[in-house]
């Protein structure tokens, strides 16, 4: 395997969604020129392994290799750059996360089948904890159909999360996808004039900056009403207005004080959008809240 080739780690348990995941991920390898990465992971840390004998763990990984196997042999079809697999053993989004390192992939690409009522509130899927805890920026995919390479970016903002790293990572996706549209979009659920205008103002600020960068831009500012949803309800119904190919989302607000923290709102988006959703970890440690070009 090519150490210096961009690579895009996609997990694989041989579910519907994670085949969805993986054609996703077939179209992304042609738009940024990046090898991709097969990841099974065989959990070997429940109660039920303790029982399993030497024997049938090898059956297990021989059935695993062999469904990789026919992975590839179909992917030939739909890419031309290498395919290697891997299998893994321990807790799922533990090594998925420890091998997006290890490879210095660019992303990781998941199958998210979202969750209803108790379960959705308590997010045990291992998308969701891939996403909490993985240096790397993770696509999560839920829907089942979606458009092949990827034209507009939403980049949803507000007046106190790093906007500034935000901006920064939008463009540098943009480019991957060649120039893909952004979409900045702003929801306020408050009539004070004074956030108003901020808000307004740093919209403006972004616009420019990202003009200015020679990317294609456009802001829109939404005034939500809480008895008609919350933010992540109107992120998402905004995206398909746009017809939106991904929303990137930043999922720590507190990078000093919670190290695993993923905000409510970036919960709802990851679960509920049937559109693609890459989630990054943000970096800055202080206060951004007010946007200024660099």
């Amino acid at each position: 395997m090519s150490t210096s080739q961009k690579k895009v780690l996609v997990a694989v348990d041989f579910s519907e969604q994670s085949h969805v995941a993986l054609g996703q991920a077939y179209n992304l390898s042609k738009q940024i020129g990046a090898e991709i990465v097969l990841l099974h992971v065989i959990d070997d840390s429940g109660f039920v392994a303790n029982f399993l004998s030497p024997e049938q763990k090898e059956q297990m990984k021989k059935h695993a290799q062999q469904e990789l196997d026919k992975l590839v042999a179909e992917a030939k079809n739909e890419t031309s750059f290498a395919i290697e697999t891997m299998i893994g053993y321990g807790t799922a989004y533990d090594k998925i996360s420890e091998v997006a390192e290890m490879l210095n992939a660019v992303f990781i690409v998941m199958g998210c089948n979202g969750a209803e009522g108790l379960k959705r509130k308590l997010l045990g899927s291992n998308t969701v904890k891939v996403v909490k805890q993985s240096a790397v920026p993770v696509i999560s995919i839920k829907g089942k159909h979606h458009r092949q390479g990827c034209s507009n970016i939403v980049l949803p903002l507000d007046l106190t999360k790093e906007t500034k790293e935000k901006v920064s990572k939008a463009l540098w996706l943009s480019n991957l996808y060649n120039g893909a549209v952004i979409r900045v979009v702003s929801v306020l659920f408050t009539t004070d004039e004074f956030i108003l205008n901020r808000l307004v103002r740093q919209l403006g600020q972004v616009k420019t900056f990202i003009d200015k960068a020679g990317v294609k831009c456009t802001a829109e500012l939404i005034k939500g009403r809480k008895s008609e949803g919350n933010l992540a309800h109107y992120v998402v119904d905004y995206s398909k207005r746009v017809e939106g190919d991904l929303i990137m989302i930043m999922t720590q607000q507190e990078v000093e004080f919670t190290p695993y923290f993923i905000g409510s709102s970036a919960q709802e988006i990851i679960t509920n959008s049937d559109i693609p959703v890459l989630s990054i970890i943000p970096t800055i440690k202080k206060d951004t809240s007010v946007f200024t070009p660099y």
